[in-house]
């Protein structure tokens, strides 16, 4: 990348040296910060994401509801609109849309009439993704309140380059973004027809078997079809036990009480298992674990929680090597039967769950799934002989490394793209790197 002739301090800690014809102004001297209060209904309600300014869907209920939007504040199409009471989360764009919006955001609009709108977004916008605002912020990061004061905001100093160098950088940045973000999306795109073909490929073996030249007879059940002769159909409740809920005690004590605390975020579903990178330790009495103690082999479900596009319903094998139990919104399930073994059963749970099975024994309260165990385990399912299945999960298990491997390089890929970009876009807009 090519460098200005000359550079001097810009007497900034977080910019550092900055071209020697760029100036250092606060915002204050850029932007003029607006409060207009609505004072009627009717207009759109805009909501500040991290994937930008959203009209909020408030007759699905999406998002937090206010009763009165004539309490919230105007916002013009053009203007700035920040979230500045949450540092960690919020986000910062310019408006598409005239609206309203939450009268605890910040709105503001250039006054600086020669600037280019988009240069300064950028910038704002890194200050979110590089927490250079943070170092600025006051409240409690602990409560997710780390807010940018309207004093400190005010008097934060930007770099300010000549208009047709601010509207070069935005160019140059829209046109090389927008190239890697083609890309990323074509292997997000190739990720998900992978991860289909593994899906594919599982339904296939657990569902058929290995062998194509198999008789075949009618299961009885109505999704699936035919199944290999040999092949019994039983349901899921006559081969194992499970607990109704699991327990999340106290805060840990440091004494023989405390135990891991496995929760539906530890849950690996890539791989069937458990995450132990940020296990959970709590403290529950002995007499109150009762039979919630989970041991190598045992699978836990999710029965609450779940949403549209991942309903609740998925399982996964506890694989860990000491004892747990399971938070609530789990169950633990308990193999009874010696005719099948746990990691072809977690297999066919993943089965009916991708075939959409699952979805009949979901019940809908206060917007949360909840699914109906004693229905859903009254599910039938194919049972191989246990060699067949063993053949079958070491079969699975090959073939899907296989694939896992290409996703994991795809998102490793993907996950330095987006590096990439975060870095083109604080070298271009602090002046680090020309760009014409």
């Amino acid at each position: 990348m090519i460098k200005y002739d000359s550079y001097k301090s810009s007497g900034i800690e977080w910019l550092g040296e900055i071209p020697s014809h760029w100036e250092n102004k606060k915002i204050k001297y850029i932007f003029k910060i607006k409060k207009q209060i609505a004072g009627t209904v009717g207009f759109d309600v805009l909501s500040i994401t991290q994937q930008g300014i959203k009209i909020k869907d408030i007759e699905s209920g999406g998002g937090q509801l206010s009763m009165d939007y004539s309490k919230y504040q105007l916002v013009k199409k053009g203007d700035f609109a920040m979230n500045h009471m949450d540092l960690l989360t919020g986000y910062v764009d310019i408006s598409k849309y005239d609206g309203v919006t939450s009268p605890d955001y910040r709105v503001f609009y250039l006054t600086e009439k020669e600037s280019a709108p988009k240069y300064f977004l950028y910038l704002m916008q890194m200050g979110y993704q590089n927490k250079i605002f943070y170092a600025q912020g006051q409240g409690s990061s602990q409560l997710g309140r780390w807010r940018f004061a309207s004093e400190e905001f005010n008097n934060f100093f930007l770099p300010l380059p000549p208009k047709n160098e601010q509207e070069a950088i935005a160019n140059f940045l829209d046109e090389k973004l927008e190239q890697v973000d083609n890309y990323i999306f074509k292997q997000k795109e190739l990720i998900e027809l992978l991860k289909e073909k593994k899906n594919s490929l599982i339904n296939q073996a657990v569902t058929k078997g290995l062998d194509p030249k198999v008789e075949y007879k009618e299961s009885g059940i109505e999704w699936l079809g035919k199944i290999p002769k040999h092949w019994e159909v039983i349901k899921i409740k006559r081969l194992i036990t499970y607990t109704v809920g699991g327990i999340w005690g106290n805060e840990k004590k440091l004494n023989s009480s405390d135990i891991i605390c496995v929760r539906v975020a530890d849950m690996d579903y890539n791989n069937f298992n458990f995450s132990d990178k940020n296990l959970t330790i709590r403290n529950i009495l002995h007499n109150e674990r009762n039979n919630r103690v989970l041991k190598k082999g045992d699978l836990i479900i999710e029965k609450s929680g779940g949403g549209e596009k991942t309903p609740v319903g998925r399982v996964v094998k506890f694989n860990l090597d000491y004892d747990a139990v399971c938070s609530n919104f789990m169950n633990k399930i308990k193999i009874i039967d010696k005719k099948i073994i746990s990691n072809f059963l977690v297999l066919m749970f993943h089965i009916l769950y991708i075939n959409k099975i699952v979805i009949y024994s979901i019940k809908q309260t206060t917007g949360i799934q909840n699914l109906d165990i004693n229905s859903y385990l009254s599910n039938l399912i194919p049972i191989p002989p246990k060699q067949e299945q063993q053949q079958i999960v070491e079969y699975i298990e090959k073939e899907s490394s296989k694939i896992d491997k290409v996703i994991s390089t795809k998102e490793d890929e993907i996950k330095l793209l987006d590096e990439y970009k975060q870095s083109l876009i604080s070298s271009a807009v602090t002046g680090k790197i020309k760009v014409s």
